[in-house]
């Protein structure tokens, strides 16, 4: 029971040697995903709470024009290489100007293919990195305007940062790498974390500074407070 005791004694005055700040759990890395083209929606694959992984389609436009195009495009393009590759064997004996209007033929089919498959793949609205999608904001028949875009899918990452904020007087003594012991609003449970990150900026009208600790396993929104144990390494 002594030893209990003397534990709990230790770890309130260590926390309260430290450096007191509280936290907001915000994702490490967040986006707001949206369609850079025009088009009506033909499917939507996730919903709220999807788990997704990076270059996952969410969402597609009607495209079938734009796979025409492709189509269409590399047949050209197949049309103009073999065309290409033919004066190019005979290009000693060959005209130079002929020569030089198959290669140009040749270029402008690549570049009118490469065009033609960049717009097929703009109909395709996919996941910029792992993640979960945390709201929706678009559904079958959706028109969508690239002049006019509008956030349809938000995306967090699954690993997450505690935002700290600390008086300002604490700046200088605060280093990367630093432990910071901290609990959630609403729970006895200890946590520990290193400090990852400081902002060199202080917010002037709350007077604080701000650092950040990387974190898992936690729900954005959480926060609660703790102490930098500035110099514990």
């Amino acid at each position: 029971m002594k030893r209990i005791v003397l534990v709990v004694v230790l770890t309130v005055a260590s926390f309260a040697q430290g450096v007191y700040a509280t936290f907001n759990v915000l994702p490490k890395r967040v986006a707001n995903l949206a369609f850079s083209t025009n088009g009506m929606v033909k499917e939507v694959k996730v919903d709220i709470g999807s788990v997704v992984s990076k270059q996952q389609t969410l969402a597609s436009l009607e495209n079938s024009d734009l796979k025409a195009y492709v189509a269409k495009a590399k047949a050209a393009l197949e049309y103009a290489k073999k065309s290409y590759n033919r004066a190019l064997r005979a290009k000693d004996v060959q005209n130079k100007a002929i020569f030089d209007k198959f290669e140009f033929e040749y270029k402008k089919a690549k570049a009118e293919y490469n065009l033609a498959v960049a717009n097929l793949n703009k109909s395709y609205l996919k996941a910029p990195f792992d993640g979960i999608i945390t709201k929706k904001a678009i559904e079958v028949g959706d028109v969508v305007s690239a002049m006019a875009p509008r956030m349809l899918f938000r995306i967090e990452s699954k690993p997450k940062k505690l935002l700290l904020e600390f008086d300002q007087k604490y700046l200088s003594s605060v280093k990367v790498g630093d432990i910071f012991k901290y609990k959630l609003d609403g729970s006895d449970k200890i946590y520990s974390g290193r400090i990852t990150k400081i902002y060199p900026t202080i917010d002037a009208k709350k007077r604080t500074a701000k650092a950040e600790v990387d974190a898992r396993n936690l729900a954005s929104g959480l926060f609660g407070d703790g102490t930098i144990e500035a110099g514990e390494k």
